[in-house]
């Protein structure tokens, strides 16, 4: 009810993007439909998947996940890991790809729940090898334990991502003009949201796993912090810290309103319009 009354006031106020809002109720209306609202469907947003929740829902997942203590466990807190993040991929993307019935999304679905099976098999996998033929040398306990967990989870984030929303560069997504009026839909422009949201989450959780554990190894090799509990207390204020900075970053490394130049769109397209850019959803 709260969404409805804050879309209202926006709708009643004649608002645009264009025009500045002096009004701090509107401001926070605004604010509200923006956080809460499918820009494409106009539905409303489960409140564990909006924006504002991503960093709170994930942390606690990054935590566990980066301990890699067993190949059991890592899989575990990889599965329901990638399940969220999966999840959040799909009601935050691009809502226009159209196909029969209740096909399209069943289809997400199924690709999501093979796509999510795999990364949490790729992240337990070292620890697999590692466990299975004994190997315990310091090299190879770097490696698995702190070089690999970065990339693999980064990649793996990135993969997820891809191929839930893989319906809109095969589908195509609409693509509008500057006054918002749907010129056609376009594989091209599909194709690119799906490339900008898949990078920016290998770089958030690349980023995420990496970096913290560099800082640990430069706080260890200072002595700076000698006890255990001390130490692992740092590692999580550090994943913290970084996972906070990131999301921000990541969510804003390519606009959520992407453009695509009408070079790069299907002479379809082309046909239709004399814009020289046009725009659509590229979703979070």
């Amino acid at each position: 009810d709260e969404i409805k009354r804050a879309r209202l006031l926006i709708e009643t106020k004649e608002k645009t993007l264009s025009e500045p809002m002096h009004n701090n109720q509107t401001r926070q209306a605004f604010l509200l439909s923006l956080s809460s609202v499918h820009p494409d469907t106009n539905n409303i947003i489960p409140v564990l998947f909006r924006p504002p929740a991503f960093m709170p829902v994930t942390l606690p997942w990054v935590i566990v996940s980066s301990l890699q203590h067993q190949a059991k466990s890592t899989f575990f807190f990889q599965f329901v890991f990638h399940t969220y993040t999966t999840s959040f991929t799909l009601l935050n993307g691009n809502g226009t790809p159209k196909a029969e019935e209740n096909s399209l999304q069943e289809k997400q679905i199924f690709y999501g729940l093979g796509a999510i099976s795999y990364a949490a098999c790729v992240g337990a996998l070292p620890l697999v090898f590692m466990n299975r033929y004994i190997l315990k040398g310091s090299l190879t306990q770097l490696i698995v334990r702190k070089l690999l967990p970065a990339p693999l989870l980064g990649v793996t984030s990135a993969f997820t991502a891809a191929v839930v929303r893989s319906p809109e560069f095969e589908n195509g997504i609409e693509v509008m003009d500057r006054n918002g009026k749907v010129v056609g839909v376009s594989r091209n422009a599909g194709e690119k949201a799906v490339r900008e949201t898949a990078l920016s989450r290998a770089v958030l959780f690349g980023t995420t796993f990496f970096l913290p554990e560099v800082l640990v190894h430069f706080v260890q090799r200072a002595k700076l912090v000698k006890n255990p509990r001390a130490l692992a207390a740092v590692r999580m204020l550090l994943i913290t810290s970084v996972l906070a900075g990131m999301v921000p970053v990541s969510f804003s490394m390519f606009p959520q309103c992407g453009e695509i130049k009408r070079a790069d769109l299907e002479p379809e397209i082309l046909s239709s319009t004399e814009e020289t850019e046009l725009f659509y959803n590229r979703g979070f």
